[in-house]
């Protein structure tokens, strides 16, 4: 079989995506399969970091809409990516693998506090790491601190894993005609203000110069063909 094209990577799990069928909270079988793809493309000897996402538990901007204060409801958006984290720590544990949680929110009774130079240890080590609490600050998506921690952990590139096979022109669940692209530049998903990544996270890809690549997760295996390039999903590059 083909080898790895990428050494270390980032992946992006959303929230959502542990949700599974019921989108809220955390789906057993669903978080069971993506631990178990997350294991076996560790085990190509990739170096994996895992950014996860909130959403099945709570996004700061729905509270901010509900009364919540914006800042607020971003730290308990925080709090909610640390519980994804654990839980899928969890169960990678479960399927064999070596793996660390690490925050930015520093609670040391839970799990390691984040540091760039504790996490490449780790990584060197062949243990995957999950990365939580977002960059430790308000405002900022589990998007832009997938780029960031890429950059800081000399990632190759972002596998950002949804629910659909790529990059389009809109939503291919409420539009028929929506495009589907192979291949973007960072500047063109700015300029056509595409929702799969926010502005922040591509600007800050287009200045490292960090390769994302979209991709469904729904389907078993779907990272390891990623990063055999072998899978469907669409590049965004320089």
């Amino acid at each position: 079989m083909a080898e790895p094209i990428y050494r270390r990577v980032v992946v992006k799990v959303s929230g959502e995506a542990l949700a599974g069928p019921g989108g809220f909270g955390i789906h057993q079988p669903t978080l069971a399969r993506i631990a178990a793809d997350l294991a076996a493309a560790c085990a190509l000897g990739v170096g994996l970091g895992i950014v996860v996402g909130g959403g099945n538990m709570f996004r700061g901007v729905a509270g901010s809409e509900s009364g919540i204060a914006r800042v607020t409801g971003d730290l308990m958006g925080m709090l909610a990516t640390v519980m994804n984290a654990l839980a899928l720590e969890s169960t990678i544990a479960q399927a064999g693998a070596q793996v660390r949680t690490l925050s930015a929110l520093a609670m040391p009774a839970v799990c390691e506090t984040y540091e760039r130079a504790r996490a490449r240890r780790h990584l060197d080590d062949g243990h995957m790491v999950i990365l939580a609490g977002g960059t430790g600050n308000p405002f900022f998506t589990t998007d832009t601190t997938a780029v960031l921690r890429a950059a800081e952990l000399g990632a190759e590139a972002v596998l950002k894993a949804t629910d659909v096979d790529g990059v389009y022109s809109a939503d291919p669940k409420k539009d028929k005609a929506a495009k589907r692209y192979d291949r973007l530049t960072h500047q063109e998903a700015i300029e056509r203000n595409l929702k799969v990544m926010d502005q922040t996270a591509f600007a800050l890809a287009q200045e490292n110069r960090m390769p994302i690549i979209v991709f469904s997760i729904r389907d078993q295996g779907a990272i390891e063909a990623v990063l055999r390039g072998r899978g469907r999903g669409t590049l965004v590059g320089s």
